[in-house]
């Protein structure tokens, strides 16, 4: 999955599931929520080649059909708009009596 320029593919593996995890688990967590959809949005954008290398090498690939590996690409860009939306200060827990 990693492009063959990035070196230590399987520790980048790694590192990006820990993240994608720990992220997660950051954006339940009302007082984390915003740092991470921002991290979020950079992961996605980071693991953009590793998506886009899948899709030039389907033959590499083959748990997936190409075009679902193409698929995966302008899904990635909706994932970021989602995490887009908790990067904004909620509303909600601004306009209620008990921060008057």
């Amino acid at each position: 999955m990693i492009p063959d320029y990035l070196p230590w593919p399987l520790a980048l593996v790694y590192i990006s599931g820990v993240a994608e995890l720990v992220l997660g688990v950051g954006l339940i967590i009302r007082k984390t929520s915003q740092l991470a959809a921002w991290g979020l949005i950079g992961l996605l954008i980071a693991v953009f080649p590793a998506n886009l290398n899948m899709a030039m090498h389907p033959d590499q690939f083959v748990f997936m059909s190409s075009v679902m590996l193409w698929l995966r690409l302008p899904v990635q860009g909706l994932l970021i708009l989602w995490a887009f939306r908790y990067t904004k200060p909620d509303t909600l827990s601004q306009s209620s009596p008990q921060n008057s």
